[in-house]
């Protein structure tokens, strides 16, 4: 696996997959395959230098061509896809496009791993496809109840790559991640938004009433488990990445108001997402039995995360205008002042 062709490598946990594997094995190369849609940025990769050790390509998973051409010319061995569309916010607006990524795209990269006879593909996927879990940790073995677009779209990507593992042998494995947060994260996303709203002293959009919980977990325990699952995870099964932290939007707004030392009177109540799950939480024990464990606290990640924000306003001023602008409009009512 001395060569890895990471799809989605320029995104938010891919740019920081990119970054763990070329630091911790110092016999691998990667070569990143990205289409540089809105949430795709190069500066997340620009303190990587071309060379035998990293290769940028801009392209589509769903060209065939391209995919097949990439694995002969640079010896892949494996596959690690993130590339996908991710916010359900936007699913929501328009689903086509998740359909044809998240599904499509997968299928596109499964036919490569099994006709290039790759040693291993990993297909990064979400909590969100166990739909919402009122009580209780979801497993591995729970049936997949998606909810919304971007979930089905997410789902439906797993059930093809099972079925290839099943059909032709083919050595896929899939991670379940909980909700994500760390440097890089384009600012649709709540933590983001959250901070850099907070820092310019604007309202913080929370859906309904703000009770909705999810798991937080630190990118780089996540690059961890990821990295784990490609060397050590059985193929044809999944693995949930989750680091325990149970926190509802309200705590969630109130922890970033408290760092950077902001009132709670930002937090500002809208209207509820259409068919909103109100909790995930994961089962970790499979992915735990091979050596993993997050290191970082939910207080640790946020700090981090939040302090990135703060210092690193070069990376996030510049994103939140244009495309950004009119998004925030359709979805929240109004855009930032």
């Amino acid at each position: 696996m001395h060569t890895l062709l990471v799809t989605g490598g320029a995104g938010f946990i891919g740019s920081n997959f990119v970054h763990y594997v070329l630091g911790k094995y110092p016999d691998y190369a990667v070569v990143v395959l990205d289409k540089l849609t809105y949430a795709g940025n190069l500066d997340n990769l620009r303190d990587l230098t071309e060379g035998p050790r990293y290769r940028f390509v801009r392209g589509d998973i769903a060209d065939a061509a391209l995919v097949e051409r990439l694995v002969g010319e640079h010896g892949v061995r494996a596959i690690v896809n993130f590339a996908a569309e991710t916010h359900v916010d936007r699913s929501i607006m328009d689903p086509g496009a998740f359909i044809q990524t998240d599904v499509y795209g997968t299928h596109v990269l499964l036919e490569a791993t099994r006709k290039c006879g790759l040693d291993r593909m990993v297909h990064i996927s979400t909590d969100e496809v166990y739909g919402s879990v009122p009580t209780g940790l979801s497993t591995e073995e729970d049936k997949l109840e998606p909810r919304s677009p971007y979930a089905a779209s997410k789902a439906g990507a797993e059930l093809i790559a099972f079925a290839y593992h099943t059909t032709y042998a083919t050595p896929v494995v899939v991670t379940r991640g909980a909700n994500t947060i760390g440097p890089c994260q384009y600012p649709e996303k709540a933590v983001p938004l959250f901070t850099t709203n907070a820092l310019d002293d604007q309202p913080l959009p929370i859906y309904g009433t703000g009770t909705a919980v999810r798991d937080y977990i630190y990118v780089e325990d996540h690059c961890a488990g990821i990295d784990l699952v490609l060397h050590q995870g059985e193929p044809g099964r999944a693995y949930n990445i989750g680091a325990g932290n149970e926190v509802n939007t309200v705590e969630l707004a109130a922890a970033i108001l408290d760092f950077l030392g902001k009132p709670h009177s930002l937090m500002r109540f809208v209207a509820d997402r259409p068919g909103h799950d109100m909790r995930y939480a994961l089962d970790t024990a499979r992915l735990r039995a091979l050596g993993w464990a997050p290191r970082y606290s939910f207080h640790e990640a946020m700090e981090k995360t939040v302090a990135w924000y703060r210092d690193n306003e070069w990376w996030w001023r510049r994103i939140k205008s244009g495309e950004y602008l009119e998004y925030y409009r359709k979805q929240y009512g109004r855009q930032p002042t």
